[in-house]
């Protein structure tokens, strides 16, 4: 395989895990909602919003959304790494912003 479609196939594994860490936030995210929120009776209107640091899942009363935070904290470590190590420049890797 050459460097350039090595690299191609590396930038397209960001891309993908990026995708993956994304849906796992939403995933999280949803769980939350479904379960604490209405366990505490919390409701939400339309319009309104909902804002949180990333350390609020590590709390999480439910145990399948610590696992999952670990994991999300893991990918974003990992692809952290890749893009330390491979010298991508800013354009290529503008996707990850």
């Amino acid at each position: 395989m050459s460097n350039k479609k090595y690299k191609k196939q590396l930038l397209k594994s960001l891309k993908s895990l990026g995708n993956s860490e994304h849906l796992l936030l939403e995933s999280m995210t949803n769980l939350m909602l479904l379960k604490e929120l209405k366990k505490n009776d919390i409701t939400f209107e339309k319009g309104d919003t909902f804002s949180f640091k990333d350390d609020i899942f590590d709390y999480s009363q439910d145990k399948n959304v610590r696992k999952m935070a670990k994991l999300r904290r893991k990918i974003l470590k990992t692809m952290n790494i890749l893009v330390e190590k491979n010298n991508f420049k800013d354009k290529e890797i503008k996707f990850l912003s």
